[in-house]
């Protein structure tokens, strides 16, 4: 599921000279997405592209994938169901607060591999927001200033480590 035209949707994007299977093993088990999808750069608060916790990571369709934050000094948690799963393709998620925090609807996070340029386009779209309540224009900007590339830059970098690994003269790529 990628958001239409007229939706409001936040983009990070990054590319990484792997070819989608291989960045798709990253996805495969708690141990690996957290070391990329739970990627801490200080503390992690709303609003701040700090990262965040993985807490749950339920890889199928209908599993659950939860993260967790901090508002206010306080833990709060977030994510939903699994609604598209395609391997090596893409992951898209219901995301609320856990629990709701007024939010009428839902948002989604989707993460999408294409293959590009020798490697793969690897793109985060939160989207949705016109969804959650009157004071959607407000959600989208928190959010825009709190997505960072603190976990797309943590899945280069063990990618990186990877590859170079498996093919020791292989030439590696600046970020």
């Amino acid at each position: 599921m990628i958001p239409g035209k007229k939706t409001l949707s936040v983009r990070r994007s990054i590319h990484i000279h792997a070819r989608p299977k291989e960045v798709w093993r990253e996805f495969e088990t708690l141990d690996r997405m957290s070391a990329w999808w739970g990627a801490l750069s200080g503390t992690p608060e709303a609003g701040k592209p700090k990262g965040q916790r993985l807490v749950t990571y339920e890889l199928r369709p209908g599993g659950r994938i939860e993260m967790e934050i901090l508002l206010d000094g306080k833990p709060f948690r977030y994510g939903g169901p699994v609604i598209a799963l395609r391997p090596a393709k893409e992951l898209t998620i219901e995301n609320d607060w856990i629990p709701n925090q007024g939010w009428k609807n839902p948002t989604f996070i989707t993460l999408k591999l294409t293959p590009a340029h020798g490697g793969t386009l690897v793109e985060l779209f939160h989207y949705g927001f016109e969804r959650t309540g009157p004071d959607f224009s407000n959600e989208h900007e928190s959010y825009e200033t709190g997505w960072g590339m603190t976990q797309l830059k943590a899945l280069k970098q063990i990618l990186l480590k990877t590859t170079d690994r498996r093919a020791p003269n292989a030439r590696t790529f600046e970020q």
